[in-house]
Protein backbone atom coordinates (compact mmCIF):
# COMPACT_ATOMS: atom_id res chain seq x y z
CA UNK A 1 0.00 0.00 0.00
CA UNK A 2 1.52 3.29 -1.09
CA UNK A 3 1.04 6.51 0.80
CA UNK A 4 0.60 9.84 -0.94
CA UNK A 5 -1.84 12.03 0.94
CA UNK A 6 -2.20 15.72 1.63
CA UNK A 7 -3.41 16.62 5.13
CA UNK A 8 -3.54 20.34 5.85
CA UNK A 9 -0.09 21.80 5.14
CA UNK A 10 1.53 18.35 5.06
CA UNK A 11 2.16 15.96 2.21
CA UNK A 12 2.63 12.44 3.57
CA UNK A 13 4.25 10.04 1.13
CA UNK A 14 6.45 6.98 0.90
CA UNK A 15 10.10 7.79 1.51
CA UNK A 16 12.41 7.83 -1.50
CA UNK A 17 16.12 7.14 -1.71
CA UNK A 18 16.83 10.85 -2.10
CA UNK A 19 15.05 11.48 1.24
CA UNK A 20 17.59 9.45 3.20
CA UNK A 21 19.92 12.40 4.03
CA UNK A 22 16.98 14.35 5.50
CA UNK A 23 15.72 11.27 7.38
CA UNK A 24 19.18 10.79 8.89
CA UNK A 25 19.51 14.51 9.72
CA UNK A 26 16.18 14.45 11.61
CA UNK A 27 17.24 11.31 13.47
CA UNK A 28 20.63 12.82 14.33
CA UNK A 29 18.94 15.98 15.61
CA UNK A 30 17.27 13.85 18.29
CA UNK A 31 20.52 12.43 19.67
CA UNK A 32 21.75 15.36 21.83
CA UNK A 33 18.51 15.55 23.85
CA UNK A 34 18.94 11.93 25.03
CA UNK A 35 15.15 11.57 24.80
CA UNK A 36 14.42 9.57 21.67
CA UNK A 37 17.28 7.22 20.78
CA UNK A 38 19.99 5.20 22.45
CA UNK A 39 22.49 6.27 19.80
CA UNK A 40 25.03 8.55 21.45
CA UNK A 41 26.80 9.76 18.29
CA UNK A 42 25.37 10.80 14.92
CA UNK A 43 24.80 8.08 12.34
CA UNK A 44 25.76 8.39 8.68
CA UNK A 45 23.63 8.13 5.60
CA UNK A 46 25.74 5.18 4.48
CA UNK A 47 25.22 3.36 7.79
CA UNK A 48 21.43 3.71 7.41
CA UNK A 49 21.21 2.63 3.77
CA UNK A 50 20.53 -1.07 4.55
CA UNK A 51 17.91 -0.05 7.13
CA UNK A 52 16.27 2.18 4.53
CA UNK A 53 16.09 -0.61 1.95
CA UNK A 54 14.35 -2.89 4.45
CA UNK A 55 11.42 -0.45 4.43
CA UNK A 56 8.88 0.21 1.75
CA UNK A 57 5.18 0.23 0.94
CA UNK A 58 4.59 -3.37 2.15
CA UNK A 59 4.70 -4.53 5.77
CA UNK A 60 7.47 -2.06 6.69
CA UNK A 61 6.36 1.35 5.42
CA UNK A 62 8.52 4.43 5.85
CA UNK A 63 6.66 7.68 5.34
CA UNK A 64 7.91 11.23 5.27
CA UNK A 65 5.89 14.37 5.88
CA UNK A 66 6.76 17.43 3.86
CA UNK A 67 5.87 21.06 4.32
CA UNK A 68 6.53 22.49 0.90
CA UNK A 69 9.82 20.88 -0.15
CA UNK A 70 11.11 20.35 3.41
CA UNK A 71 10.91 16.96 5.10
CA UNK A 72 9.53 17.79 8.53
CA UNK A 73 9.37 14.29 10.00
CA UNK A 74 9.09 10.59 9.37
CA UNK A 75 7.44 7.47 10.74
CA UNK A 76 8.08 3.82 10.01
CA UNK A 77 7.19 0.28 10.96
CA UNK A 78 10.00 -2.19 11.51
CA UNK A 79 9.96 -5.94 12.15
CA UNK A 80 9.98 -7.02 15.77
CA UNK A 81 12.57 -9.60 16.72
CA UNK A 82 12.96 -11.06 13.21
CA UNK A 83 11.28 -14.42 13.82
CA UNK A 84 8.39 -15.76 11.70
CA UNK A 85 5.95 -16.03 14.60
CA UNK A 86 6.18 -12.25 15.08
CA UNK A 87 5.29 -11.39 11.47
CA UNK A 88 2.12 -9.58 12.56
CA UNK A 89 3.98 -7.41 15.06
CA UNK A 90 5.80 -4.21 14.17
CA UNK A 91 7.72 -1.54 16.05
CA UNK A 92 6.67 2.01 15.24
CA UNK A 93 9.31 4.76 15.18
CA UNK A 94 8.61 8.47 14.84
CA UNK A 95 11.01 11.40 14.50
CA UNK A 96 10.14 15.06 13.90
CA UNK A 97 12.55 17.81 12.87
CA UNK A 98 12.87 20.12 15.93
CA UNK A 99 11.76 23.08 13.80
CA UNK A 100 8.37 21.39 13.44
CA UNK A 101 7.80 20.28 17.05
CA UNK A 102 4.51 21.12 18.74
CA UNK A 103 2.58 21.54 15.49
CA UNK A 104 0.63 18.27 15.64
CA UNK A 105 2.73 16.48 13.03
CA UNK A 106 3.82 13.69 15.39
CA UNK A 107 0.23 12.89 16.29
CA UNK A 108 -0.81 13.04 12.63
CA UNK A 109 1.89 10.59 11.49
CA UNK A 110 1.44 8.29 14.50
CA UNK A 111 -2.33 8.15 13.97
CA UNK A 112 -2.06 7.54 10.23
CA UNK A 113 0.39 4.67 10.76
CA UNK A 114 -1.89 3.10 13.37
CA UNK A 115 -4.90 3.40 11.06
CA UNK A 116 -3.04 1.81 8.11
CA UNK A 117 -1.43 -1.01 10.08
CA UNK A 118 -4.33 -3.52 9.91
CA UNK A 119 -4.46 -3.07 6.11
CA UNK A 120 -0.82 -4.19 6.05
CA UNK A 121 -1.51 -7.36 8.05
CA UNK A 122 -0.17 -5.88 11.27
CA UNK A 123 -1.99 -7.01 14.40
CA UNK A 124 0.23 -5.60 17.14
CA UNK A 125 2.22 -2.39 17.39
CA UNK A 126 5.05 -1.85 19.84
CA UNK A 127 6.72 1.40 20.80
CA UNK A 128 9.94 1.55 22.82
CA UNK A 129 10.17 4.84 24.74
CA UNK A 130 12.54 6.23 27.36
CA UNK A 131 10.45 6.68 30.50
CA UNK A 132 11.77 10.24 30.91
CA UNK A 133 10.51 11.22 27.42
CA UNK A 134 7.24 12.68 28.65
CA UNK A 135 6.05 13.84 25.22
CA UNK A 136 6.42 10.35 23.71
CA UNK A 137 4.79 8.75 26.76
CA UNK A 138 1.80 11.09 26.37
CA UNK A 139 1.60 10.44 22.60
CA UNK A 140 1.48 6.68 23.11
CA UNK A 141 -1.15 6.98 25.81
CA UNK A 142 -3.22 9.38 23.69
CA UNK A 143 -3.41 6.74 20.95
CA UNK A 144 -4.45 3.91 23.25
CA UNK A 145 -1.09 2.24 23.74
CA UNK A 146 -0.69 0.54 27.11
CA UNK A 147 2.44 0.05 29.17
CA UNK A 148 3.27 -3.59 28.59
CA UNK A 149 6.70 -3.62 30.18
CA UNK A 150 9.36 -1.53 31.83
CA UNK A 151 13.04 -2.33 31.46
CA UNK A 152 14.59 -0.53 34.43
CA UNK A 153 17.96 1.13 34.00
CA UNK A 154 18.83 -0.63 30.73
CA UNK A 155 20.12 2.49 28.95
CA UNK A 156 23.25 4.35 30.03
CA UNK A 157 22.89 7.91 28.75
CA UNK A 158 25.96 9.88 29.77
CA UNK A 159 26.26 8.05 33.07
CA UNK A 160 22.54 8.18 33.87
CA UNK A 161 20.67 4.88 33.91
CA UNK A 162 17.37 5.30 32.09
CA UNK A 163 14.31 3.07 31.95
CA UNK A 164 12.74 1.95 28.68
CA UNK A 165 8.98 1.50 28.61
CA UNK A 166 7.51 -0.87 26.04
CA UNK A 167 4.11 0.34 24.94
CA UNK A 168 1.81 -1.96 22.98
CA UNK A 169 -1.48 -1.83 21.18
CA UNK A 170 -3.51 -4.41 19.28
CA UNK A 171 -4.68 -2.98 15.95
CA UNK A 172 -5.95 -6.00 14.03
CA UNK A 173 -7.52 -9.40 14.45
CA UNK A 174 -5.48 -12.57 14.80
CA UNK A 175 -4.98 -15.16 12.03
Amino acid sequence: MCMDERVGPWLIRDAREEDLPAIVAIYNASIPSRLATADLEPVTVESRRDWFHKHGPGMNPLWVALEGEVIAGWVCLSPFYGRPAYRGTREVSLYIDPRFHRRGLGALLFGRMIDHSPKLGVRTLLSFVFAHNEASVRLNEKFGFERWACLPGVADLDGLERDVVIFGRRVGAGP
